[in-house]
């Protein structure tokens, strides 16, 4: 397994390493006809696996699919390797005769790669050689055209050079993402501990559902298993843990909110201890992430410990192991995919409209993906959680500036899930100093358009933001996991 860097984390998360396949296609009538063109055609090949190893992937590379006979062969071998997505390396023109048994078979998704060694043949010496070696587009119309008579979906394509193509670089780049989301997707263990908030009905969501849709396992824990973890913690991880939380985050005086103060001592011991104990209980249970959300009894430390969890969570989730109140097991999965895409992914809802500037802030008062924040995060007391039983320690901070997107997952009245995407901006300017986050998020054409062709896709009230324009990555996802998907543009007649 890889190891990626946090930008603000001592620690790092492991990372699963996803698989991918990769196979190449040609005519064997070719091999005689013209000595030399598979050797040079496997070079260009080498070169495909190349661009997809340094995108820290598993490679397994079925080598030259060339006739029918040989596409029943790798078919075999393309299912028992358990990959996450595939290449089709489109090395000259090959019938589909070498594809055709593939599309139907497998079930991850297959990108068509038609890449030319040159941008441009050289006319005055070309040869029916040199068209070969450059024949990579011819065979693209066919293995489309048998792909829908297959019953599937067309094959996304990267077209384009095999050198000194900076656009292509980039799709290699999404893609090799994208195996990562569904490789981590099909692999997660979900923890689940308490229940929604009652009478927030967009919340439920069925564990046999979500498997089905995303194939992750969700694991149901018990309050009691975490407050065990929380009863073990010594006092020498308390202090370390607090010395690494102080030095993390900003602890400033109150501002505004009266029912925030400084940083009371009390509130950083028990942020300590819950972030330690969060820790081990995710260990032991070997979860990828969770949602949660539990009461307690009035007045007892299984209260205090299930109503602290926000520092620990933000801490884990900007690590890459998202963390989602109010018990939101869609908005999880949308955490884990911003996560492993590289993009962050944060707990969020709307918040206030500013009718003079024209945004919405954009935040929650849960965990949080400080991994992604603007500056550095704060933490300030809170009296009380507002909405929710308890007091203390309460993470304040926005997003960074520039880009944002995000995605919303809903489950429909027909039992499917859908993505609800879109993009917009992080712009500079004050927050309130509440101890919860909220980025100022400008979306196009105007804020109340755009909130009001938002709210009539049906979202849930929560999504996951994170930074970056990703809304076509994120369509891609959804439509490999065959669940329909939304993109709410500045031009949208919603």
């Amino acid at each position: 397994m890889k190891k990626k860097e946090s930008n603000n984390m001592l620690l790092n998360a492991e990372r699963n390493t996803p698989k991918i396949g990769v196979f190449g296609v040609g005519y064997d009538k070719y091999w005689e006809q013209f000595p030399g063109l598979f050797e040079e055609l496997m070079q260009k090949h080498a070169e495909i696996i190349n661009k997809v190893e340094i995108q820290e992937a598993t490679v397994v590379d079925f080598g030259m699919v060339d006739n029918p006979q040989k596409a029943y062969e790798t078919v075999k071998k393309i299912e028992a390797a358990n990959l996450d997505l595939i290449f089709c390396n489109m090395l000259t023109y090959a019938t589909s005769g070498t594809f055709g048994i593939i599309i139907k078979t497998v079930s991850v998704p297959i990108v068509l790669v038609a890449l030319q060694p040159r941008k441009a043949l050289d006319y005055t010496k070309a040869s029916t050689y040199m068209q070969l070696m450059n024949d990579d587009i011819c065979a693209l119309p066919e293995f489309a055209g048998v792909a829908v008579r297959m019953g599937k979906k067309v094959p996304d394509m990267i077209i384009g050079t095999l050198y000194d193509d900076p656009e292509v670089e980039i799709q290699f780049n999404e893609y090799c993402r994208i195996a990562r989301v569904l490789h981590d997707l099909k692999n997660a263990q979900l923890g689940h501990l308490g229940h929604p908030i009652n009478a927030m009905l967009d919340m439920h969501t069925d564990a046999t559902m979500l498997t089905s849709a995303f194939g992750s396992h969700v694991v149901e824990c018990e309050a009691n298993e975490l407050f065990s973890c929380y009863e073990k913690v010594t006092e020498k991880e308390i202090k370390e843990r607090e010395d690494l939380i102080l030095n993390f985050f900003d602890t400033p005086d109150p501002v505004s909110d009266p029912i925030s103060m400084k940083l009371q001592d009390e509130d950083l011991r028990i942020a300590a201890k819950v972030s330690v104990a969060l820790t081990r209980f995710v260990e032991e249970k070997k979860l990828d992430g969770l949602a949660y959300y539990y009461d307690g009894p009035e007045n007892s430390q299984i209260r205090t410990v299930l109503s602290n969890l926000i520092v620990g969570n933000s801490l884990l989730t900007s690590r890459g192991f998202p963390m989602c109140g109010e018990s939101d097991l869609k908005t999880l999965i949308g955490l884990l995919i911003m996560d492993r895409l590289g993009i962050g992914g944060s707990f969020a809802e709307f918040h206030p409209v500013d009718f003079n500037e024209g945004f919405v802030l954009v935040g929650h008062d849960g965990p949080h993906n400080i991994a992604i924040a603007e500056g550095k995060p704060v933490l300030r007391s809170l009296k009380k959680y507002h909405g929710k039983p308890g007091n203390g320690a309460g993470v304040e901070f926005k997003i960074k500036e520039g880009p944002i997107t995000m995605l919303s997952i809903n489950s429909t009245y027909d039992g499917k899930f859908k993505f609800v995407i879109a993009e917009g901006e992080s712009v500079a300017g004050p927050i309130p100093p509440t101890g919860n986050t909220n980025t100022r998020g400008f979306f196009k054409p105007d804020i109340k358009t755009f909130l009001t062709r938002w709210i009539k896709e049906g979202p849930t009230h929560h999504f996951s933001l994170g930074i970056g324009h990703h809304a076509n990555t994120i369509a891609k996802i959804a439509d490999y996991l065959n669940i329909d998907s939304v993109i709410i543009t500045s031009d949208s007649t919603n």
